[in-house]
């Protein structure tokens, strides 16, 4: 179990007095990719594509202010002590995905309210994007050596790690010490939930339901991936804030799914094109002949 090489740099381009880091490259990159893909679909729905574009440009500065803040607030004894600055510094990492989630869904509320569409719909189109956003964005926890897990012993790497690429061990590498990749583990089960959320939006579901999928299906992987996490943000004593949400989020998404049919909810997601195969499978009514006098 031998991995020597040296970490990558986390500095993408200098330009003078300018620093561009990787960590920012790769969420604007995740960013980029699900605006493409949302205004993609908001296409093929027959909607205006500014409405996501617009909804983009509000919801993307929020949501990121939101994950800083609720960062900071539960790391408030890391930055109490240091220059105020450093509570700026989102480049050195530290946003939590849960604050730009909570900052993405109120943003949605009133931007639904204003433009007068629903909420559900907004959420359901861009709930795919979210979670590849999230996929490709834990690649910067990985150029900044953070979101991974406890130690490796050397059975398991033998038993699995040895055979993953070796830019990804040697990254992993903190002080001689090789940790586990949870950024990895993370970001692969992000791409099976959005994998799951493109064929569920196939079938059609209840208006509400894919980004409900979402809150479940992300959830009970992070749950899981939190628990092997050395950098956990803690609410009281050994409990995990993560963990916490996670379980919240499941139970409230089961709850509003089920509470929403029994409320009688019809509408689908693509309920424009429902509507039209509706009306195209209505049998035509026959004309009647005109008897001859």
């Amino acid at each position: 179990m031998i991995l020597s090489a040296p970490p990558i740099d986390r500095v993408f381009i200098e330009l003078g007095p300018l620093t561009i880091y990787w960590y920012g490259v790769i969420i604007a990159l995740g960013a980029f990719l699900g605006l493409y893909l949302a205004t993609r679909e908001t296409d093929r729905l027959g909607l205006n594509k500014d409405l996501m574009i617009d909804f983009i440009v509000f919801a993307i500065p929020v949501a990121i202010i939101c994950a800083r803040i609720y960062y900071v607030v539960f790391e408030w004894e890391r930055y109490a002590d240091g220059p105020w600055t450093d509570v700026f510094a989102i480049w050195e990492g530290g946003i939590a995905i849960h604050g730009a989630v909570i900052g993405g869904v109120l943003t949605a509320i009133v931007y639904a309210r204003v433009r007068n569409i629903s909420f559900w719909l907004l959420a359901d189109i861009v709930a795919p994007s979210l979670i590849l956003g999230q996929a490709i964005g834990r690649w910067g926890n990985f150029i900044n050596q953070e979101a991974h897990g406890g130690p490796i012993s050397e059975s398991v790497y033998n038993s699995f790690h040895q055979y993953l690429p070796d830019f990804i061990m040697n990254q992993m590498v903190i002080d001689g010490v090789i940790y586990h990749p949870t950024f990895l583990y993370e970001s692969f089960w992000n791409i099976l939930v959005f994998i799951f959320l493109i064929v569920l939006r196939k079938y059609n579901p209840l208006r509400g339901e894919i980004f409900l999928g979402y809150a479940i299906t992300y959830s009970i992987g992070r749950y899981f991936i939190e628990g092997m996490r050395t950098d956990s943000l803690y609410l009281v004593g050994e409990l995990r804030t993560a963990q916490v949400i996670s379980i919240l989020l499941i139970i409230g998404a089961a709850i509003l799914i089920i509470y929403r049919r029994m409320a009688g909810t019809t509408v689908r997601y693509n309920y424009i094109e429902s509507t039209k195969t509706t009306k195209n499978t209505k049998k035509k009514p026959k004309k009647k002949s005109k008897k001859k006098k």
